[in-house]
């Protein structure tokens, strides 16, 4: 068919090429370019209607085949996106499980920190209290030493009673100052992991989402098959 379309055109190019007769609508054309050209479609017409009678035979085969073709691909399609799915799902089941396992360590881990700071700094406390009271008694036990001695120098007493209520305070002041950095400490470690577990979920939701988005089969054949085929030109 190509053949007669390339001739065509050599005939059309012959002519507008041609050089006119004065006077008139006539041109005079090469008689033998002419002549070889009319030849060419002349035996190339034949095979090209035998090729399309041939295509018009094998249509009913041919559009059997191609909708053959679309069911088999279309069924292809539905069970790889099925396998799809499937992995994803046990994908992200496997994901859902290990965050959650990842979670537990972490939040077990935290909780031992939590625990062994809380008996540092309960211990920290004791030992600050006990050594506030061993001074307090100190001072009393030198008061009461002195006392005696200086039984008439109240101000001298008034001042060991006020020096040891002022240890015993600064002792409690300390104890309750590491107590409160000690929990400030913790609660800051629990603020990570908390926000560690949020961008963790997200995290598992978004994947879980574009699982689900991701793998849509279309409901007709159409989609899957690009059409083919283009129109003729007729002679």
């Amino acid at each position: 068919m190509y053949r007669v379309f390339e001739a065509l055109d050599g005939l059309v190019a012959i002519v507008e090429e041609a050089r006119s007769i004065p006077a008139t609508r006539s041109c005079i054309v090469p008689r033998g370019e002419m002549l070889d050209l009319l030849d060419d479609i002349r035996e190339s017409i034949p095979a090209e209607l035998d090729d399309a009678q041939d295509v018009l035979d094998d249509k009913d085969d041919i559009l059997a085949n191609a909708e053959t073709e679309s069911d088999r691909i279309l069924r292809e399609a539905r069970e790889e996106a099925s396998r799809l799915v499937a992995e994803a799902q046990a994908e992200a089941d496997a994901i859902v499980v290990s965050a959650q396992d990842d979670a537990d360590v972490r939040v077990n881990e935290a909780n031992h920190e939590y625990q062994a700071l809380t008996a540092r700094a309960q211990e920290d406390s004791e030992r600050m209290v006990d050594a506030g009271r061993d001074a307090y008694d100190r001072a009393i036990a030198e008061g009461e030493a002195e006392r005696g001695r200086l039984v008439s120098q109240t101000e001298v007493m008034q001042m060991a009673r006020a020096e040891a209520a002022r240890i015993i305070d600064e002792a409690k002041a300390d104890a309750a100052q590491k107590r409160h950095e000690c929990d400030q400490y913790v609660d800051s470690k629990l603020s990570e992991f908390e926000a560690l577990l949020e961008g963790t979920l997200r995290s598992v939701g978004t994947g879980r989402h574009n699982l689900r988005v991701g793998y849509t089969v279309p409901d007709h054949a159409s989609e899957l098959v690009a059409p083919q085929g283009r129109g003729r030109r007729r002679i």
